[in-house]
C-alpha cells in the first residue's frame, strides 16, 4: 500500500508540478507555524521560477481574495496602530500568494482535487490518533480525565490539544477530513474506521458550535448528496422539514434558548473566555452583555454572553469614531476595546497569575472583525468571497466543498478565524482548490452529461 502511495504522489506530481507542494503545505498547517513558513517560502520560489512560463489563467473568484489583501494593505495608511496592522500583513500574505499561483499555474484538474483531500484526510487520521495516544498516556501518568478534552488554559496545561493549536480551529481541519470519507460512495473498512477516529476527535475536542455542524452536514449530505438518496429527494427533505419543525416547536428546546439568552449561567453555547473563573461571581446573562449600564470586575462573562458585549461595543465604536467606512486598521481595534473595558470597568486581568482579562480580546467574529478593522468594504468583500464560495459549491455539486462553505461562514460568527496564520492559510489553500475554473467547468459537464 505504501508503494503504491509513493507510485502514485509521484505520477501526480508529474502531471502538475504544483501537487506535491500544495499537498505539504496543506498538510503542514496543525504542525508548528515556522514548518508553514518553509513551505510557503518554497511555494513561492515556485511562483517566481514560473515567470517566465506563465500564462495568466484570470479567475474571478480569486481576485477577490487578491483585492482583499490589497485592502488590509492599504488599511496600513490609516491605522491607529501601526505597528499592530504592519505584523500582521505577513500573516495574509497566502492571499495573495495563493490565488497568484493559481492563475501562473494551470489549475489543478479533478483528480488532482481528489487525492490531495484524500491524503489530506489520512493525514488528519493520523493527526487525531497521535493526540489521542498523547493523551492515553498523559491520563496514565496524571489520572485527570482533562487530557482527552478541548484544549488547556495554556500549552504547558492538560487538554486533548495545546492551546496554540485552538481546540475549535482543529475540529474545522479534522471535518473537513470526516466530510471526505462521508462523501465517498464507496467506502472500504478504512474508511469507515477512518470516520470513527474522526468523528470521536471532533467529539473530544468539545466545541459544541461544530458539532452541531458536523451532524447537521452529515444529515445533508445523507439526504441530498448521496447517491442512494436521489430516489427519495422529496420524500427526505418532508420528513427533515418535519423534524427541524418538531425540534424548534418543542417547549423544551424553545425554553433553553429563552433561558440561555436571560438566565445568568456558568453554562454556554460557546465556551468561557477567562479562564481560572473564581468562585461566587456574578455570570452574566446575554441579555444584560447587552443593556447594563456598568459592569464590575466580579462579573463573568461566558462565550455567548461575551460575544453579545463585543458585538455591543463593536456598534458604539464605530458609531463614536466614524469609522464605518475605513474602520480602525487591520487588527487595529485592540486599543479601542481596551477603552471600553476600562469604561465598562471589566475584568482587566492579573499578571502575577497570568490570567489575561476581557480587555486582550479580539472580536471573536471574522465579520464583525473585518467591519471594526477594515471598514463597510471589508466587511463586503468577506461576504463576496463567501457568496462565491458557496455558489461555486453548489454548482459543483461536491459536498466536501458544500460543507467547507458552511463550516466556514458558521466559524466567522464565533472566531476571527482569518487574523491567525493557520487560519488563513487553511482558508486561503482550500477556497483555490474548490474555486478554481478547471473543476467548476469539468463538474458543470459532467452534470450535463448525467
Amino acid at each position: 500500500m505504501v508503494k503504491e502511495c509513493i507510485v502514485e504522489l509521484k505520477t501526480l506530481n508529474k502531471s502538475h508540478n504544483l501537487f506535491l507542494p500544495f499537498l505539504l503545505l496543506i498538510i503542514s498547517i496543525p504542525l508548528p507555524v515556522f514548518i508553514n513558513n518553509i513551505l510557503l517560502l518554497l511555494v513561492t520560489v515556485n511562483i517566481f521560477t514560473r515567470i517566465n512560463k506563465a500564462q495568466i489563467n484570470y479567475n474571478s473568484s480569486l481576485v477577490f481574495l487578491i483585492l482583499f489583501f490589497l485592502l488590509c494593505s492599504l488599511s496600513l495608511s490609516w491605522s491607529i496602530d501601526y505597528k499592530s496592522s504592519l505584523n500582521t500583513l505577513p500573516r495574509l500574505i497566502s492571499m495573495i500568494l495563493l490565488p497568484s499561483l493559481f492563475m501562473v499555474y494551470q489549475p489543478f484538474e479533478p483528480h488532482h482535487k481528489k487525492a490531495i483531500l484524500k491524503y489530506y484526510s489520512y493525514a488528519m487520521v493520523c493527526m487525531a490518533l497521535a493526540f489521542i495516544l498523547r493523551a492515553a498516556i498523559r491520563y496514565f501518568i496524571t489520572n485527570d480525565s482533562r487530557v482527552f478534552f478541548y484544549h488547556g488554559e495554556n500549552d504547558l496545561d492538560y487538554g486533548l490539544v495545546p492551546k496554540l493549536l485552538n481546540a475549535i480551529h482543529v475540529s474545522i481541519f479534522v471535518a473537513i477530513g470526516y466530510f471526505f470519507f462521508v462523501s465517498k460512495e464507496v467506502k472500504k473498512t478504512m474508511d469507515y474506521i477512518a470516520i470513527l477516529v474522526l468523528a470521536g476527535f471532533i467529539l473530544l475536542l468539545s466545541s459544541k458550535n461544530i458539532i452541531f455542524l458536523v451532524i447537521f452536514l452529515t444529515i445533508i449530505q445523507f439526504f441530498y448528496f448521496s447517491r442512494t438518496s436521489h430516489n427519495l429527494r422529496l420524500k427526505n427533505l418532508i420528513v427533515f422539514i418535519l423534524l427541524i419543525a418538531l425540534a424548534f416547536s418543542y417547549a423544551k428546546i424553545r425554553n433553553r434558548f429563552k433561558y440561555e439568552l436571560q438566565t445568568n449561567t456558568y453554562t454556554s453555547l460557546s465556551t468561557n473566555v477567562i479562564e481560572r473563573i473564581p468562585t461566587n461571581v456574578h455570570y452574566v446573562s446575554m441579555e444584560e452583555a447587552w443593556t447594563s449600564p456598568m459592569f464590575t470586575v466580579n462579573d463573568y462573562f461566558n462565550g455567548s454572553a461575551f460575544r453579545v458585549y463585543q458585538f455591543r461595543i463593536f456598534n458604539e465604536l464605530i458609531k463614536e469614531n466614524n469609522a464605518f467606512f475605513t474602520g480602525f486598521g487591520l487588527n487595529a481595534s485592540y486599543p479601542k476595546i481596551e477603552e471600553k473595558a476600562i469604561y465598562y470597568n471589566l475584568y482587566m486581568g492579573e499578571k502575577n497569575v497570568q490570567n489575561r482579562g476581557y480587555q486582550s480580546m479580539n472580536f471573536h467574529n471574522q465579520y464583525i472583525q473585518n467591519f471594526a478593522d477594515l471598514g463597510v468594504f471589508g466587511f463586503l468583500l468577506m461576504l463576496c468571497i463567501l457568496f462565491i464560495n458557496v455558489k461555486n459549491s453548489i454548482t459543483s455539486k461536491d459536498f466536501v466543498h458544500f460543507a467547507f462553505a458552511i463550516l466556514m461562514i458558521s466559524l466567522f460568527l464565533t472566531e476571527s478565524f482569518l487574523w491567525r496564520q493557520r487560519g488563513v492559510v487553511f482558508f486561503t489553500m482550500l477556497y483555490c482548490l474548490f474555486n478554481s475554473v478547471t473543476n467548476l467547468r469539468d463538474y458543470s459537464n459532467n452534470s450535463k452529461a448525467e
